[in-house]
């Protein structure tokens, strides 16, 4: 089969975008540069729709348990201690994962690639793209491989090559914000004593140091700023004298270690045509919240779906026009928010002071005993709260769902979701007229008695939620608009079921 998608990158979102493709039935190639999956990572919290996601793809469970469950985040200022997080079951009750994993990202995309590879394609590394043109037909690409140069033809190609993406530049977009003066390292280090099972932080001015378990190796991942009299070659030595005291421990063993830049930037285009780009290529963050990886695989989770939808004539090409309007706007919000979040953690002024000497100490303990607190924490991290509500794709409000939110989670109601694709959820009664709409539009028709789990998620009993590919909710129909639902299906041209 001819190649309909060309994913350029083979980290986390290029993986993840390319099992979701295949996984459809679209014909996917996946090229990268490098000659394996990466060692030197540093994306390290997979949080709770990720693990939405990878469940309705079918590996959740794998993941879990090749990660740790943080049980608690402890805050260190000066080497002592100052505060305690728990964050066991923190998001109980928002979703089947109310945690957060620690995964590192180098076994994360060792996994994604076995994943790939079940789906029968394997990622040809030492593969890189020279140039590429695009026209009203396709995307014709120029490859090297091993100094041999040879073309690919593809319907779409994506750019998932990360922050210096040849792709980004190729289609000349700007990609602006800044960068952070620090050079980060990150390591994989065995400390003495017995082994840590939670995430270790250390705040002060111009210092961040973050410790967490890494299950795999049996090592604890350490990421933080270099002291600034370190050489323009550093080595763990160089950090060691001020990272052992900041953080309590002693490194006994230093497995790897290796350093870099971060930044915090935003293409001013994720599609020109028939090119994408997603995860670094489209957005880079700082390190609050470990939100750029999870961001990516969103990003690549919106798009598969759509474009599959496209090239399998269950759409028209306008619904491609609607992956830039949703996500842009969240990774504009979210770089801007983890940026000042950031910066407000490391400044030597009176804010950053207030915030590390006495906000984090006194209030975040007192908080965390709050369950409302609590589970605002673990909206905002686990992004369960992304929503497109200005979406061409998104109408109506039933309850407290609008259109463009994801599908709250309520036991049993996520099992259907595997299907991949277009689905209605009542929860109640299902009125004759909508039964017999669904089934002459070939829409999956899931029936869900009304319970207080459904109340507290925010859902409307007898309401209808037309639920996306993506998991989240199209349309919230209060009482089963089938007009709505038609007319939606009108618009985008849009074939429900791909059994037709």
């Amino acid at each position: 089969m001819a190649t309909q998608v060309l994913i350029v990158g083979a980290g986390p979102t290029g993986l993840v975008l390319a099992i979701a493709l295949a996984r459809r039935g679209v014909s996917v190639r996946i090229i990268d540069k490098n000659s394996a999956p990466g060692l030197a990572s540093r994306a390290m919290a997979v949080h709770a729709r990720t693990l939405e996601f990878y469940r309705q793809l079918g590996f959740a469970d794998q993941v879990i348990n090749e990660g740790i469950k943080i049980k608690a985040m402890h805050l260190r200022e000066h080497g002592e201690d100052i505060a305690e997080l728990p964050l066991a079951d923190i998001g109980a009750g928002l979703s089947p994962y109310p945690f957060v994993l620690a995964y590192p990202q180098d076994d994360h995309e060792r996994l994604l690639t076995e994943q790939l590879r079940a789906a029968g394609v394997e990622v040809e590394w030492n593969t890189e793209l020279e140039s590429f043109t695009q026209d009203e037909w396709g995307v014709r690409a120029v490859l090297e491989t091993n100094n041999e140069r040879h073309t690919s033809s593809s319907v779409y190609m994506c750019g998932c090559d990360g922050s210096r993406s040849r792709v980004r530049a190729s289609l000349q977009l700007e990609f602006t914000g800044g960068s952070y003066k620090h050079l980060y390292y990150v390591a994989d280090v065995q400390t003495a004593g017995p082994p840590n099972q939670d995430l270790v932080g250390h705040l002060g001015a111009q210092t961040f140091a973050l410790m967490l378990p890494v299950r795999s190796r049996g090592m604890q991942r350490l990421i933080g700023i270099m002291p600034e009299d370190a050489p323009a070659y550093p080595s763990f030595e160089d950090v060691r004298p001020t990272l052992e005291p900041l953080l309590g421990i002693q490194v006994e063993q230093v497995n790897w270690f290796s350093t870099y830049r971060v930044h915090h930037r935003v293409a001013s285009r994720f599609r020109v045509d028939r090119c994408f780009l997603a995860g670094d290529a489209a957005h880079i963050h700082s390190p609050a919240g470990g939100q750029g990886m999870n961001t990516g695989i969103g990003d690549a989770i919106n798009l598969a779906w759509k474009m599959a939808h496209v090239l399998q004539g269950r759409a028209d090409h306008a619904l491609l026009d609607t992956y830039e309007a949703e996500r842009i706007v969240f990774a504009r919000k979210l770089v801007t928010t983890t940026d000042r979040a950031f910066q407000l953690i490391v400044s030597q002024g009176a804010g950053g002071q207030l915030l590390r000497g006495w906000l984090l100490p006194h209030v975040f303990p007192m908080l965390s005993g709050f369950t409302a607190a609590r589970r605002t924490l673990f909206k905002t991290l686990s992004q369960v709260m992304v929503h497109y509500p200005d979406s061409v794709l998104s109408g109506g409000r039933a309850g407290e769902i609008i259109g463009g939110d994801r599908l709250p989670w309520v036991p049993d109601n996520f099992s259907p979701l595997q299907t991949l694709d277009w689905q209605l959820h009542v929860y109640g009664d299902t009125a004759p007229m909508l039964a017999a709409a669904a089934q002459a539009m070939r829409v999956p028709l899931r029936s869900f008695p009304w319970s207080e789990a459904a109340e507290q998620a925010g859902l409307l009993q007898d309401a209808a939620y037309l639920v996306r590919p993506d998991m989240h909710v199209a349309l919230a129909l209060p009482r089963q608009e089938v007009d709505v639902l038609q007319e939606l299906a009108a618009r985008l041209r849009l074939r429900f079921s791909g059994d037709i």
